[in-house]
């Protein structure tokens, strides 16, 4: 089974009075990012498939995505998206780019309901009294039985085809098109956490973090080589081969400013430190470049929920003068943790001839890496049992 993530940000965004999936994040990121990023590292989505505006469409996006451009109503921009799918993909997970703190057990639960039951949609208790309108007034709904859908919602990518080829009318939701298809509907544990963003107001401000519940980390890392005594060393630094020779002593290429780096984020993370991960013991490591390192680094934070927000890297040395390559070293680490080049400081000092950096031994860099975490989960309406399924309807 191969999933699909179609992620919806053609909207007008009227009542929020300008674009609001570019609309800034407490965290930095902008509301489209934010979302997109919640279904990163999901081994199961073959194929991310982005739907945005007309006049979006030859926007600088990201190389892994396919981009389409959407339509007038939230069904169009559905129908864009199904129609961009790979022939592999078996299941389809639609979502709303307007919710950016969808949480990765929501993702979860969702996609485990659409591969066992052919459909999965996540709701949260109604808090509020709801009243529905009838012609001589209106009458109190129990609000005990209600749920607000909330997005991702997945179904089985035949089922949902369907469903969207018999629509006749603009729909709010996909449940609701599946459901008038004739398709089940399974429902899944949503969180409150997972509110869709309307107005300006329903972005956070700098002083209510806790409503979003993130949380902010900050790891250092140091890394020390000596040169080494085989005059043909490469001397690599950030990333970037120099022509100085020799280079640094080491199991690996001997990266001393990558290897400080990928201690930081670890320890931001909270998840051991180079030498757990890459062992100088394990031969597959010898000469390895340390790029690999902070890029599969850099994958294993964001997997376990973190999103790197910047890193600052101190290199001490007599030589080689970084200077001179400094963006070039700048735009790889940029390019390897998914950052812009204005996230990533890179600065250079000698050591004023003291101690062993100073007499010309070695290379010593101190990193620095803060993450912000994605949206934690909050207490919520809890099913009872896996999933729950609305009422039966015939099969189409």
């Amino acid at each position: 089974m191969k999933g699909a993530l179609i992620l919806l940000a053609a909207g007008k965004s009227r009542r929020f009075g300008t674009d609001k999936l570019s609309a800034t994040l407490p965290d930095g990121r902008e509301v489209w990012q934010a979302s997109l990023d919640a279904f990163g590292e999901l081994d199961f989505l073959a194929q991310r498939i982005l739907v945005v505006s007309e006049d979006q469409l030859h926007s600088s996006w990201p190389e892994n995505l396919t981009v389409v451009a959407g339509g007038q109503e939230r069904t169009d921009s559905v129908r864009a998206g199904l129609q961009a799918l790979n022939p592999e993909i078996t299941h389809v997970l639609i979502h709303d780019a307007a919710r950016p703190f969808v949480t990765r057990d929501v993702i979860q639960r969702v996609w485990e309901s659409t591969t066992q039951s052919g459909s999965g949609c996540p709701v949260v208790p109604v808090t509020d009294t709801i009243r529905q309108h009838e012609p001589n007034g209106s009458r109190t709904l129990p609000r005990a039985e209600l749920g607000a859908v909330q997005t991702p919602q997945g179904a089985r990518r035949d089922w949902i085809e369907q469903a969207y080829a018999q629509l006749t009318q603009p729909a709010t939701d996909d449940m609701s098109v599946l459901e008038s298809a004739g398709y089940p509907i399974h429902l899944t544990q949503g969180d409150p956490a997972n509110r869709k963003i309307t107005y300006a107001d329903d972005i956070p401000g700098p002083g209510q973090p806790q409503s979003m519940n993130f949380e902010i980390r900050t790891g250092m890392g140091y890394d020390i080589h000596a040169f080494s005594t085989d005059p043909d060393r490469p001397m690599w630094l950030g990333g970037v081969e120099f022509d100085d020779r020799p280079g640094l002593e080491g199991h690996s290429d001997a990266d001393a400013l990558l290897h400080a780096l990928v201690d930081a984020l670890l320890g931001a993370a909270g998840m051991g430190d180079i030498g757990e991960h890459y062992p100088p013991s394990d031969e597959q490591w010898r000469n390895c470049p340390s790029l690999r390192f902070l890029v599969e680094t850099a994958a294993r934070v964001r997997a376990e929920g973190w999103n790197i927000q910047n890193v600052d890297v101190s290199v001490l040395a007599e030589r080689p003068r970084l200077g001179p390559r400094r963006k070039e070293m700048t735009d790889v680490i940029a390019s390897a943790l998914g950052l812009r080049p204005d996230q990533v400081g890179i600065k250079a000092t000698t050591n004023e001839r003291l101690g062993a950096i100073g007499r010309g031994e070695g290379i010593a860099a101190f990193a620095i890496a803060t993450m912000v975490s994605r949206p934690r989960p909050m207490s919520g309406w809890v099913l009872s049992g896996a999933a729950r399924e609305l009422p039966p309807s015939p099969s189409p």
